[in-house]
């Protein structure tokens, strides 16, 4: 259910409607808008018809069943859109950023190399995976920890925030000390024991959707994210697998305006790993920004052709420069902004 407060409701009068709640055994999540506060009050769905008693509190202008089976995540709790704030990086608000960088770090020289190119041609953050998740067994899975320092070092050369992948829940803590943004995979999407130690994380989470994950399913494990604690989540559709074997994935680029009406959360596209092929990423970069995306996630390699992870599908920097060239004007268009790191062209 949904408490709809009163344009003037007092401090106090919200307090005592959060607490009551509390006391009635739900969890109250907040939202305070420009206009009105809405408190979401969560909890066992068969005890609801109790939660209409608060229509009769000063200061409550109506209660309201939350339609979908994902409530924090719902469009119909938040006043507005979320906006996730990294460092100096506002991620859902008036302009596009970018996020690029390789998709393993794979020593401290290409992933310097790589940090100092993105940033120069305008990337608000780093990627780079420490830990990485691979169809076989026998490929690189990733440097680990000393991956994790390596990041870190970019972030203090560069000042760009760092985003990487956590893969067992074990590692929440550990990776966490290190980057700024914590990514779960494709493959982890309903890992729900991930999503809760996530949840309790006090980074913000970037949660990409599965090759077979519908949206629905993708905004339920967003909501277990939430639901543990962390309202602070970003969706992330990355390809779908589809009947079509031209590409390594299908980007859905109707996902973007679809989760934009259905969930208040910010939406970023990856299309390098939809696409699987650099010289299709630039035309499905500027797509994804002309439907309203929040922002793009892009892989860049100084030697894609011996990088030890996904180099048919990573850019080159000048590459990237050129799509950060191209994009700027769509951006300008769709948002009236554009967001560049400090020092780009």
């Amino acid at each position: 259910m949904i408490i709809v407060m009163k344009k003037k409701a007092g401090r106090e009068q919200i307090d005592d409607v959060i607490q009551w709640i509390e006391s009635v055994g739900y969890k109250a999540h907040v939202s305070e808008g420009v206009e009105r506060t809405i408190i979401g009050a969560v909890g066992d769905e068969r005890d609801k018809v109790r939660l209409k008693a608060a229509e009769d509190m000063p200061g409550v202008d109506k209660v309201m069943p939350i339609l979908q089976p994902y409530k924090l995540a719902s469009r119909e709790t938040r006043d507005g859109d979320t906006v996730i704030k990294v460092g100096d990086v506002e991620i859902g608000g008036s302009k596009c950023i970018v996020i690029a960088g390789p998709c393993a770090v794979e020593s401290e020289e290409q992933l310097m190399a790589t940090a100092t190119a993105v940033k120069k041609a305008g990337a608000s953050m780093l990627r780079g995976g420490a830990f990485k998740p691979r169809t076989s067994p026998y490929s690189f899975q990733g440097m680990g920890e000393e991956g994790l320092k390596i990041l870190a070092r970019a972030r203090e050369e560069t000042g760009l925030p760092v985003v990487t992948e956590v893969m067992d829940a074990s590692d929440v803590k550990l990776i966490e000390s290190y980057a700024d943004v914590l990514q779960v995979g494709a493959r982890n999407v309903q890992n729900f024991a991930l999503l809760k130690a996530v949840g309790l994380a006090k980074k913000p989470i970037l949660l990409k959707r599965g090759m077979m994950t519908t949206l629905d399913e993708l905004l339920m494990s967003a909501e277990y994210v939430m639901a543990s604690g962390n309202d602070n989540v970003m969706l992330c559709e990355r390809g779908i697998r589809t009947f079509e074997t031209s590409m390594r994935n299908t980007l859905d680029i109707s996902a973007v305006p679809v989760l934009k009406e259905k969930t208040h959360l910010p939406v970023i596209v990856d299309p390098s790993h939809a696409i699987g092929q650099w010289r299709f990423v630039l035309p499905l970069a500027k797509a994804a920004v002309a439907v309203g995306a929040d922002g793009l996630m892009i892989e860049v390699h100084p030697d894609p052709r011996n990088a030890l992870s996904d180099g048919p599908q990573s850019l080159k920097p000048e590459k990237f420069h050129k799509l950060m060239d191209e994009i700027e004007s769509i951006a300008n268009i769709v948002r009236k902004g554009y967001a560049q790191g400090h020092g780009a062209h």
